[in-house]
């Protein structure tokens, strides 16, 4: 009977340790996890945000799809062109004289395929709509729509997903307290998102620290 209490003492000694254990090093792997998965959903982000804003310099609005998208991204161009000040004589009928009249005289350059400008030799924008790490091939969601801000109709967008996608093989308490955060230094509420379709903005809902990791 000794024998069986030391070894039955012995079982639950080494559960209570990993238990303990648990408890410390799960949030720091949590943690760990938790910032690779983010970094690369925020890169993803970008580029999406980076594809918008060309699209929008050519179209002037933004993409709702991801289809038309990455169509511009492969096929489109921006137009390279030069501002130049001139200046011509017109006769004025008023004072009946020549007079001299500035203008402003745009040039065409030339043309920049779109994916070299952002992409350089890489076609990972040919995959903008796939969320790194998701399980079950989950896209980000994109909208773009036209607001009116003081009487003046502005193009928007937004692309987002929800955190519990990409962290969706971590412990549910951990993933709870993560959707809760709310500080300066996380990426507050459910989900990681940029633009906005409630108000004119390009800006992501993540802190700076992410940004200074891509740099």
């Amino acid at each position: 009977m000794k024998t069986i209490l030391q070894i039955v003492l012995w079982i639950a000694c080494i559960v209570l340790g990993y238990l303990i254990y648990q408890s410390v090093n799960a949030p720091i792997e949590f943690n760990k996890v938790r910032k690779e998965r983010f970094s690369e959903v925020i890169t993803k982000l970008k580029d999406i945000r980076n594809a918008q804003e060309a699209y929008k310099s050519v179209n002037g609005k933004y993409s709702g799809n991801f289809n038309n998208l990455i169509k511009f991204v492969d096929t489109g161009s921006y137009t390279i062109t030069q501002q130049r000040d001139s200046s011509f004589m017109r006769f004025d009928k008023v004072y009946q004289i020549e007079l001299q009249k500035d203008t402003i005289i745009i040039d065409t350059l030339g043309f920049v395929k779109v994916k070299d400008s952002l992409f350089k030799n890489d076609d990972r924008f040919k995959s903008l709509m796939e969320v790194p790490y998701a399980q079950n091939g989950e896209k980000f969601e994109m909208k773009a729509d036209i607001i009116e801000k003081s009487g003046y109709k502005a193009p928007v967008f937004e692309a987002k997903v929800k955190k519990s996608i990409i962290l969706h093989d971590q412990p549910k308490d951990l993933l709870d307290r993560e959707n809760a955060h709310v500080s300066v230094e996380e990426v507050n509420g459910t989900e990681i998102k940029v633009g906005s379709l409630t108000d004119v903005s390009t800006n992501g809902n993540w802190p700076p620290i992410y940004d200074r990791k891509n740099e």
